[in-house]
């Protein structure tokens, strides 16, 4: 019996250990591999020792310490708003009552963040989170992210301008469109335009090139995410399944 408990308490503490470029960057200073070269450069001691070792390992109960700081890892976290308009998504302003930060503050321990970010005037879904290794992803410029946006326009979009905006190479701004369609038969100033690249601000671009302004931008559709069933100014903890369709972006 006592060998048992002795094996299992092994067992778990085997299973309990992390890489320590991996418990570096849960704390948000860095990536993974951005924290292998502070190991290698003999910045990061672990219960007083310096390590220099790749791929070192620790249990979450060390005392880890940056350039003699001790940090703390964190939960990674992922969370979905359905963005309002007037807030602004600038971290700069995050102690603004119009901010989107006063609109997540409080949904977690974890600091987290904004990534794909929106201008002041558009709504729909935008992503925080405390993982640095996906946001550095997900923003990259080279990086391909489907977006779907619902725009409304100060009068009917022209058969023609529409297959002009579909049909045109928008390389000067990294983008792809894939489609873009009359959102509504009945009405021509609502469109449904989808594209893939980084997206921010470039909307109102489109449409001032043929002589159309925006009265109304809502992104729908992010990176295989969607706000169904999440009202505007609410939040939500993404699943498990919709992380994992993220980090394979």
């Amino acid at each position: 019996m006592r060998k048992k408990t002795k094996e299992y308490n092994s067992n778990n503490k085997i299973n309990s250990l992390i890489r320590l470029n991996k418990y570096i960057s849960n704390s948000g200073i860095c990536s993974r591999r951005e924290a292998d070269k502070f190991i290698e450069a003999g910045v990061v001691s672990v219960n007083g020792k310096v390590i220099t070792e790749m791929g070192y390992k620790i249990q979450k109960t060390d005392i880890v310490k940056f350039n003699d700081s001790t940090i703390k890892s964190q939960q990674h976290k992922y969370l979905l708003l359905n963005k309002p308009k007037n807030y602004t998504s600038s971290f700069k302003d995050s102690f603004k009552k119009n901010s989107v930060m006063a609109l997540v503050r409080n949904k977690c321990r974890e600091e987290i963040f904004p990534i794909g970010k929106l201008d002041k005037k558009t709504t729909g879904l935008m992503l925080f989170s405390n993982d640095n290794d996906l946001t550095k992803k997900l923003t990259k410029k080279s990086l391909k992210i489907k977006c779907i946006y619902h725009a409304t326009l100060n009068k009917n979009l022209q058969d023609i301008d529409l297959k002009k905006i579909k049909e045109k190479r928008w390389d000067d701004y990294g983008i792809k469109i894939t489609d873009i369609a009359y959102a509504n038969q009945k009405d021509k100033k609502e469109i449904g335009i989808e594209m893939i690249g980084p997206t921010k601000n470039v909307i109102d671009k489109i449409f001032e090139t043929y002589n159309y302004q925006t009265t109304r931008i809502d992104r729908v559709y992010y990176a295989g995410l969607t706000k169904k069933n999440l009202a505007r100014k609410e939040s939500r903890f993404l699943t498990e399944e919709e992380i994992s369709i993220l980090k394979r972006q």
